[in-house]
């Protein structure tokens, strides 16, 4: 019986061979190591994937495609909603750091990476098929309009490169988007510092990002009572990841 994606899980299934190739070629499998599919679908990737790990865990929250999966002895079915899944307490319980791959909802493909940060210590490399707009996001540079909250959020813990383009044509049914392949290598020296307290310091930087941030970030400060040596005679795009980061840790 064929399976009609779903829209209310943002469904949109590889079906490209050559760009399916292409992706697990980048990703590079190898047997004995621990990876983690999200969303494995009707197993566009799974295939490849399992031919050169042999074994392969999977988070799919659909129930008619976890009960097909499910027939397969070399996955480990993990029927869950992704924002629900431990990945630190996968990682303890499968003996070691995970690679974790997938091609991620596009409604929901922001909180996931922001889940997935909290068990960053545990990964140790991620690669997942994202809108082309998200990935160029993600690894905008300072000084360009791509630059901004989620550059800054995620850069700070990880090394993040776009490593292939893919078209509509590849899916079934076609998105309305570019996608995009992209590479996630946590830092093994990232600053310590509060996820939130960093989180609130650059949503408020980049709430207004036309305006210099003395109207926003330095108000925010003063609001602290802190006084830093921080430039804010700058708009948010043009300060640093590292900048932002120094500030947090200043602040607390």
């Amino acid at each position: 019986m064929k399976h009609i994606a779903r829209k209310r899980f943002g469904q949109h299934f590889l079906s490209d061979r050559a760009i399916i190739d292409a992706i697990v070629d980048a990703i590079d499998p190898r047997e004995g190591e621990l990876l983690v599919e999200i969303g494995p679908g009707l197993g566009a990737m799974t295939d490849p994937l399992v031919e050169r790990c042999k074994r392969l865990a999977v988070v799919e929250l659909d129930r008619d495609l976890a009960a097909r999966l499910r027939k397969r002895a070399e996955l480990e079915v993990i029927e869950s909603d992704v924002l629900k899944v431990d990945f630190a307490a996968l990682a303890a319980r499968l003996g070691g750091r995970l690679r974790v791959v997938g091609n991620l909802p596009y409604n929901i493909s922001t909180p996931i990476l922001f889940h997935l940060q909290g068990a960053v210590e545990h990964v140790v490399d991620q690669h997942f098929m994202l809108q082309k707009e998200v990935c160029e996001r993600m690894a905008a540079t300072p000084g360009g309009k791509d630059y901004g909250r989620l550059s800054v959020m995620l850069q700070w813990r990880y090394d993040i490169e776009t490593v292939l383009e893919v078209p509509p044509e590849s899916f079934e049914p076609p998105p309305r988007v570019d996608s995009a392949v992209v590479r996630m290598i946590p830092l093994p020296d990232a600053a310590r510092v509060s996820p939130a307290l960093l989180g609130e310091l650059v949503q408020v930087a980049f709430s207004q990002r036309r305006k210099l941030l003395r109207h926003t970030l330095g108000r925010w400060l003063e609001g602290r009572g802190v006084e830093v040596g921080f430039d804010v005679q700058r708009r948010a795009e043009e300060v640093p990841v590292a900048e932002y980061v120094a500030l947090a840790q200043a602040v607390a």
